[in-house]
C-alpha cells in the first residue's frame, strides 16, 4: 500500500519533503534552498493537487533521495486540447479544418456529394465534431493535399495570427491555461524535458505549441498525414497527400511517444479517455510516477464536462484515476485563474520567442 501511494505521489504520502525543495543552479545541477520553487505555481490554490506535484518533483530531483531521477530520464508529456488549452466548443484544429473546407470548396465540386464535406458545406458539421481527432485529421488531409510542409505551416501560422475564440473574444493563442504554463516552467526549471503528445495533426500543433506553451517543434508528437517525395527538373519537394498516415490517439499515443522519445515518461498529463493509455503506460514504469488528469469543472471561467461530452469525454479516466491513484486536477477548485490576463503577451508567458 505504501508503495502505491509513493509511486503516484498522492498528497497524503508518508514521505515528508517540504524541507528539501529543489531549485536549479546556473550550472544545471540541483541545490537545496528551501521551498522557493513552490512560489512559481502562483495560479494554483494550495490544495492536494499542487502539493502532490511539488512533493513529487522534490522527491525525484533531490540527489539524496533514493528515488532520485537523473536529468536524462526526467521526461514529462502533456496532451494539448483540454490539457494545455480549451477544446470546447470545438478543438482549434477542427475550427481551422472546417473553415478551410469552405475556403477551398470551389476547387472540389465533388465535395457537394461526398460526406462529411456535404454536411460541412451545408453548415452541419456535427458528425465530424463527434468523430474527434480522427474526423478532423481526415478533413485536414483532404483540404491541404498538394501543399508542401512549409506552405501548410505558413497557412496555419497565418490563421493563428488572426483567429479569435468567439466566447472569450481573444486570439486562440492567448488561451493557454495559466496554471499549466506555470507547471511547464516549474518542471523545466527542475530539469524536466517537456513534450506535447497530441491526437491532432503534428504540423498544425507545432505552429501553436512554441508560441502558446513554449514547447519547440521537435518536442511535439502527434498524428501525421502521408507525404510524397518528388523531383522535377532538379527541384526536390515533399507534398502532403489526402491520406492520414498515423492517428496518435488512444492506444496509439504511447506508441508514438515511445517511437519519438525512446524513453518512458515519468510524468503524464491528460484530460480525456483518449489519454488514459498514455497515463497507464507512464504509471506502469518502475519507480515513482505522476499521472494526472485535468477535470473540467468550471462552467463560469471555462467549461464543465466529462462523462457525457462528445468532445473530450472523461469517464473511464475518472474511474481509473480513483482505482489507480492518479491525480485529478479540479479546474474550479485547484486553479486560482484559468487564463493569463488579457494584456499579457503570449510569448512572454510561455517563455518562448514570437515567430
Amino acid at each position: 500500500m505504501i508503495r502505491t501511494l509513493h509511486r503516484y505521489c498522492i498528497a497524503f504520502t508518508v514521505v515528508a519533503l517540504s524541507a528539501c525543495s529543489v531549485t536549479p543552479r546556473q550550472d544545471g545541477g540541483e541545490s537545496q534552498a528551501g521551498a522557493s520553487t513552490t512560489a512559481t505555481l502562483a495560479s494554483w490554490n494550495d490544495t492536494k493537487a499542487k502539493r502532490s506535484i511539488v512533493d513529487f518533483v522534490t522527491l525525484v530531483t533531490t540527489p539524496e533521495s533514493k528515488d532520485f531521477i537523473p536529468r536524462a530520464d526526467r521526461i514529462a508529456v502533456f496532451d494539448n486540447d483540454g490539457t494545455l488549452w480549451p477544446e470546447q466548443p470545438a478543438p482549434f484544429q477542427l475550427v481551422f479544418a472546417l473553415q478551410r473546407v469552405k475556403t477551398v470548396a470551389a476547387r472540389h465540386p465533388e465535395w457537394k456529394r461526398q460526406e462529411p464535406f456535404r454536411s460541412i458545406l451545408k453548415g452541419n458539421p456535427g458528425t465530424v465534431a463527434a468523430s474527434g481527432d480522427a474526423g478532423s485529421m481526415r478533413i485536414l488531409a483532404a483540404a491541404h493535399a498538394g501543399m508542401t510542409g512549409e506552405q501548410f505551416a505558413a497557412l496555419v501560422h497565418e490563421w493563428f495570427d488572426s483567429a479569435n475564440d468567439p466566447r472569450f473574444n481573444r486570439p486562440y493563442t492567448d488561451l493557454a491555461y495559466q496554471p499549466m504554463l506555470e507547471l511547464l516552467a516549474y518542471l523545466r526549471a527542475n530539469g524536466f524535458k517537456t513534450y506535447l503528445a497530441t491526437g491532432g495533426d503534428v504540423e498544425f500543433v507545432r505552429e501553436a505549441a512554441q508560441r502558446m506553451v513554449g514547447i519547440p517543434p521537435e518536442q511535439v508528437i502527434g498524428s501525421t498525414v502521408k507525404y510524397r517525395y518528388s523531383q522535377t527538373n532538379g527541384a526536390i519537394s515533399l507534398t502532403r497527400l489526402a491520406q492520414v498516415d498515423m492517428l496518435a490517439d488512444g492506444a496509439a499515443k504511447p506508441l508514438a511517444i515511445d517511437r519519438v522519445i525512446g524513453r518512458r515518461p515519468v510524468i503524464a498529463f491528460g484530460n480525456a479517455d483518449g489519454d488514459t493509455p498514455m497515463l497507464e503506460w507512464t504509471s506502469a514504469g518502475d519507480g515513482p510516477r505522476l499521472a494526472a488528469l485535468v477535470h473540467h469543472t468550471d462552467a463560469q471561467r471555462e467549461y464543465q464536462y466529462d462523462r457525457a461530452s462528445k468532445s473530450g469525454k472523461l469517464g473511464k479516466g475518472l474511474d481509473e484515476a480513483g482505482a489507480k491513484g492518479w491525480l485529478v486536477v479540479d479546474m474550479k477548485d485547484d486553479w486560482k485563474t484559468v487564463f493569463k490576463p488579457a494584456n499579457a503577451a503570449t510569448s512572454a508567458a510561455a517563455g518562448a520567442p514570437a515567430r
